[in-house]
């Protein structure tokens, strides 16, 4: 079961659509939409407890006090398939800044790498948001998030759509405290990694392209 730092969300709006999402014949058009449209409808929760300031501003009728987020918003995806939950998240919030993070397994050592970096370099100016729709072994996340807090960030949390119990438990053992948004959390992981019932492989679905290479396996 979910522990108390992480929240599932069962608005309707976003379980019809990740029902949708899930459904095998649902198309990369299709996909890529209702990926970025459940993040845009998540983010408003996950940004619910973020600091702001009171403004003194002007309306057409009167000057009133008003209120403002506090510091410098950072999104960052997961690459590949992070991509298509930060656009969701950048409609709701186009002043936010984007980060980036590929992710992939060192064939050698079986443990997470970074193959990409591109972070801002002041992480600690405000909150920021690590974007993955798979939340399968935990591996790749917890490597992202120690490139994270490594850089500065401090004000952190992770949003998914689908999550497996043994993620949510090895991210406890790395990340007590970290608060995890997801859409659902599902029965298990099956012998390969993957959720289950979960949604396939979330990057191959959001770009419509298949495994070629084993050289490159989610983690």
């Amino acid at each position: 079961m979910p522990d108390a730092n992480t929240v599932v969300f069962d608005h309707p709006l976003i379980q019809d659509k990740l029902s949708w999402l899930r459904e095998s014949s649902t198309n990369p058009r299709a996909f890529r939409a209702l990926m970025a449209q459940i993040a845009g409808l998540m983010v408003y929760e996950v940004t619910r407890h973020f600091p702001h300031d009171p403004v003194e501003i002007e309306t057409p009728m009167e000057p009133m006090t008003g209120s403002r987020l506090r510091g410098t918003i950072t999104i960052v995806p997961v690459l590949r398939a992070g991509l298509g939950m930060a656009e969701g998240v950048m409609e709701v919030m186009p002043e936010a800044r984007v980060g980036h993070l590929g992710m992939a397994r060192n064939e050698e050592t079986l443990e997470p790498m970074a193959y990409l970096n591109k972070l801002p370099a002041d992480l600690d100016a405000g909150p920021v948001i690590l974007v993955d729709p798979m939340l399968a072994t935990g591996g790749s996340a917890i490597a992202a998030l120690e490139i994270l807090r490594a850089a500065g960030a401090h004000d952190l949390r992770f949003m998914c759509l689908v999550a497996s119990p043994e993620g949510i438990a090895r991210i406890r053992e790395a990340e007590p405290e970290l608060v995890i948004y997801a859409a659902a959390v599902d029965r298990q992981l099956n012998e390969r990694g993957y959720i289950l019932p979960g949604l396939g492989d979330a990057g191959d679905r959001l770009y419509g392209t298949v495994l070629t290479t084993l050289s490159i396996q989610r983690v």
